[in-house]
């Protein structure tokens, strides 16, 4: 409950004088609360979705399909990145791995942030406000579509630094426990050249960095190497003394005969308990009790068990051995880093106007592009990344970065999201990462190979209006189709299932020989459609989608294939996904129109009749 609703209560409330009243909202006004405020500025495109929901609808003429049938399939989409955000709320909840935006820095010029059309300058009292109500809600939608150990990174400046990491603490520590912050760091990225800002050369800018749950992100990997370092500690009470006994053949690398007693090792002792400590062909030749303040005693005796060992940032235990001066050292794979807070040697945005220029060879393209490297920097800390959104994408850097990543043989999927003002999208996001798949020669008549293993998908948006009419239902149910294909990550249509041609406002199939996916447009087909599937072979389960005008997909029709289906009823599926994140509107049911319930003139002998259907 909000102020002003609280207000209310309080002067409805029975049996208390106004002057009681008055005392009550004084309290009430008094109150403090830590964090941000601002003034929340509504925005056009929030009026439109009250009224319309979003769709992507694919450009089939931009599509670069790769001849690699398992390259990867990134995504362009042209418009609002509010509409956009949107869509992928349904497509892509819980499912990105790390998103990277380079958000308007809103540095007061004149033509850098736009808000409602109109360019927001310094004279504009209001300035943070509309910054902060713009990025809000972008930010609230993008922690939705994070995995549970999802990375956010945020290139930003000084204008905006204090107000975006008061609000990413309020986005993604609500869930958090008081004493725990999910923000991983504040960095700094080095120009290595500085611009004169005031008093100080400005060398620098800055990357937030989120996570939902740092409890459950694992330390950044890359490392390489060996890890090898003495396995004592000295004595406290925090590390008390342990004594374990060594068994013979323990490594001790000493010469032969060599033999320690009583105590040896410097700030960290090791006191002989029993046993001889003596070494012959680097082993030790007897068993030995030694006392010490062992630092990886529980690691120690997983390892001497024999069993696989792995620490407590998730290294692998090699090795345990006693040097020549009788010092127990463990040996770790160096399979964690921990980066600096300060990002070095990652370029600039003049090396990121380079790249661009040599690429679309042409001056001018987009005003401050961040570098490849940057970007490719913060895509490497996070393991096992199957998609990246950036939902600022500008000159399509991020893009390009994910392909030049994947060369390890990786197959990360990127997600981008730009609108199309002065042909951006077109002419510099899409033009460019066009250009880095087929290959480009830059100016000086370098020839640059193509990075053909990758598939570049265009969508558009596109609207349906919200009221649940069936007319919008059923249009709602039609153009989800480029949806599902991004959702499911399966574009391969096929004509046919099970001899049966397909029609695309009846049913439509996709297979690509891994999974298979369904999509049911007419009620009228879904029990020929059952019957068909009851008849056909294939291992696994088939996705299936199917026009119903509630949340049931004819789970009762489809009882007898139940082990050879999903079922999605649509588009409810779609609403219940809006429903979170969409402004207030009241969307319920209407009752149907003159739309024919049943279909059954669309049925004959069995089969189905194509050639009355009509496009939507």
């Amino acid at each position: 409950m909000n102020k002003k609703e609280l207000y209310n209560k309080i002067l409805q409330l029975d049996g208390l004088t106004n002057e009681e009243k008055s005392e009550l909202l004084g309290l009430l006004r008094k109150q403090k609360k830590y964090g941000l405020v601002w003034e929340d500025k509504p925005e056009d495109v929030e009026e439109r979705l009250r009224n319309e929901l979003p769709v992507l609808v694919e450009d089939t003429s931009k599509a670069i399909i790769s001849t690699d049938a398992d390259a990867p399939n990134h995504i362009l989409i042209e418009g609002d990145n509010l509409e956009a955000l949107t869509t992928l709320a349904y497509t892509h909840e819980g499912k990105i791995d790390v998103i990277y935006i380079d958000p308007p820095y809103n540095t007061g010029k004149a033509d850098e942030f736009k808000y409602n059309d109109k360019f927001v300058d310094d004279e504009d009292q209001f300035r943070h406000s509309k910054w902060l109500s713009f990025i809000n809600k972008r930010l609230n939608i993008a922690y939705q579509l994070l995995t549970d150990d999802g990375l956010l990174f945020i290139s930003i400046d000084d204008n905006e630094i204090a107000q975006l990491k008061c609000l990413c603490d309020s986005i993604f520590n609500h869930s958090a426990k008081s004493s725990t912050s999910n923000c991983l760091g504040v960095l700094v990225w080095d120009l290595g050249t500085g611009t004169q800002a005031g008093h100080f050369v400005r060398a620098h800018e800055y990357v937030l960095a989120y996570t939902k749950n740092k409890n459950l992100l694992p330390n950044f990997s890359g490392g390489e190497g060996i890890i090898d370092h003495s396995a004592l500690k000295k004595i406290s009470k925090k590390n008390p003394p342990v004594q374990y006994m060594f068994k013979a053949g323990t490594k001790f690398l000493a010469n032969d005969g060599v033999e320690l007693t009583g105590l040896w090792g410097g700030s960290e002792k090791t006191t002989l308990v029993s046993g001889k400590m003596v070494a012959e062909n680097q082993m030790l030749k007897y068993d030995v009790t030694l006392e010490a303040g062992f630092a990886m005693i529980s690691q120690m005796k997983s390892w001497f068990d024999g069993k696989d060992t792995i620490d407590s940032k998730g290294q692998k235990v090699i090795d345990f051995y006693f040097n020549s001066t009788g010092v127990l050292h463990y040996k770790k794979e160096r399979s964690i880093i921990n980066p600096p807070t300060v990002i070095k040697d990652t370029g600039s945005t003049k090396a990121g106007t380079t790249e661009l220029e040599n690429i679309l060879g042409r001056t001018e393209t987009f005003g401050y592009p961040k570098p490849k490297d940057l970007i490719k920097y913060l895509l490497s800390l996070k393991s096992n990344v199957h998609t990246i959104l950036d939902f600022f994408a500008g000159s399509g850097t991020t893009l390009h970065a994910t392909m030049e990543l994947n060369k390890d043989g990786g197959h990360r999927k990127c997600i981008l999201v730009t609108n199309n003002e002065n042909n951006i999208c077109e002419e510099v996001t899409y033009e460019r990462n066009k250009r880095v798949i087929n290959g480009y020669t830059t100016p000086k008549g370098e020839e640059v190979p193509g990075l053909t293993g990758n598939t570049l998908r265009y969508y558009r948006t596109s609207f349906v209006g919200r009221s649940r009419t069936p007319k919008n239902m059923r249009q709602l149910m039609n153009l989800s189709t480029d949806m599902l294909c991004i959702k499911e990550d399966l574009y391969t249509e096929q004509p046919k299932f099970g001899g049966q041609p397909t029609y695309k406002n009846v049913f439509r199939y996709f297979d690509d020989g891994r999974k298979r996916m369904m999509i049911i447009y007419k009620e009228a087909a879904v029990p020929l459609l059952a019957e068909l599937i009851q008849k056909t072979d294939y291992e696994g389960q088939m996705r299936v989608y199917v026009f119903s005008p509630s949340e049931d997909p004819w789970e009762g029709t489809f009882e007898e294939v139940q082990d050879k289906v999903q079922l999605c009823a649509l588009p409810q599926a779609i609403y219940n996904a809006y429903r979170r994140i969409l402004p207030k509107q009241n969307d319920e049911l209407i009752a149907s129109d003159d739309t024919n319930a049943t279909g059954q003139e669309n049925i004959s002998n069995g089969m189905l009749n194509f050639a009355e259907e009509e496009d939507v």
